[in-house]
């Protein structure tokens, strides 16, 4: 609100208008809670639809985590486990 009074501050009232912007900002925002809600619904479906013909839950889950990244990114961290295998005395991955 800028320079202005705040629509609402300690101890005061709160003018019609202000009341009005403040309902229209939670009806706004539990709207797109329950929108999100609705999405991560059909993503828990689709999951689930993917684990009943067979996929490999834990390698898509991977698989999304790795395609928010750059390539840089993906082959940075690559390298980083591949580092921590050969520490602990596992083969490499990648060879």
């Amino acid at each position: 609100m800028s320079s202005e009074e705040p629509a609402i501050g300690h101890n005061s009232a709160i003018s019609k208008e202000a009341s009005d912007r403040l309902k229209s900002i939670i009806d706004r925002i539990e709207n797109i809670e329950e929108e999100r809600k609705g999405l991560g619904d059909d993503i828990k479906d689709i999951k689930k639809e993917a684990k009943a013909a067979g996929y490999d839950m834990a390698a898509i889950g991977t698989i999304l985590k790795m395609r928010k990244k750059s390539a840089q990114e993906v082959l940075d961290s690559t390298m980083v486990v591949e580092t921590y295998c050969r520490a602990l005395g596992m083969r490499s991955y990648l060879e």
